[in-house]
């Protein structure tokens, strides 16, 4: 069974030589994380293989003030929160393995999801700015309101259509068919071509690395998985069902 786990973590830089060699050390944690994780993983089971996204109707997805995008039916009992970067290695891991099972008990009205999503990896992406504009489509996806299109979208940035670090990446018309594909309204797929939101999100992924930072005692790493301020242990492969115990 993969056990993703959270590795990426951004650090301050204070002259564009030290940005260059913070870049360096990414990169090279990121394969050294890489490697043990495939050491200890086992396997590349996929929990809930089959089911898919969020597909039932009545999941709605809408945006808070502060950018986080909340996916899941009125009135659940539970919300977890999940931080993710676009480009992230180990999110994509997480969601290949658990996106179908969690997608399930967000159609169940087991719990909903809060995505907050970064954009520190941007410097690994091949435009540079890959992650930020990853954030900006999946607002403009958003905030149409359709939650199975979302849910379709996001599961799709983050395993078939995820770019590797250090490789070329989706420009925005790229988004906007991915997008398109997803089942976006046209009007998401303009706000995605056009760029409108890149912006907003900016300030959005700013607002989700404070909010992070906050909740694990400033350790910031991606993906982390949180449940009424606690945080998830995301290696227990039953995590996803414990939750919505």
């Amino acid at each position: 069974m993969s056990k993703p786990t959270s590795k990426h973590t951004p650090q301050p830089v204070s002259s564009k030589t030290t940005y260059a060699l913070a870049g360096v050390a990414v990169v090279m944690v990121a394969l050294i994380v890489f490697a043990v994780f495939q050491w200890n993983r086992g396997s590349d089971e996929v929990r809930n293989d089959g089911y898919g996204p969020a597909h039932d109707p009545a999941v709605t997805v809408a945006m808070d003030s502060d950018g986080a995008i909340v996916l899941g039916k009125p009135n659940v009992a539970k919300t977890i929160d999940v931080y993710e970067d676009p480009i992230c290695p180990a999110c994509g891991q997480l969601e290949r393995i658990y996106g179908q099972e969690i997608a399930q008990q967000v159609d169940e009205g087991k719990f909903a999801v809060r995505y907050r999503l970064l954009n520190f990896l941007d410097g690994q992406s091949g435009s540079k700015d890959y992650s930020t504009r990853a954030v900006a489509a999946n607002e403009c996806v958003a905030q149409a309101g359709n939650g199975p299109a979302y849910s379709k979208f996001h599961e799709l940035l983050f395993t078939s259509k995820q770019p590797s670090e250090g490789g070329s990446d989706h420009d925005n018309k790229a988004l906007a068919e991915i997008a398109k594909t997803a089942g976006a309204s046209d009007e998401a797929v303009k706000c995605i071509t056009s760029g409108e939101r890149v912006d907003n999100a900016r300030n959005h992924a700013e607002a989700a690395e404070q909010a992070l930072s906050k909740a694990s005692d400033g350790r910031v790493a991606t993906p982390s998985v949180f449940l009424d301020g606690k945080k998830i242990d995301v290696n227990d492969e039953g995590w996803v069902l414990n939750v919505s115990k």
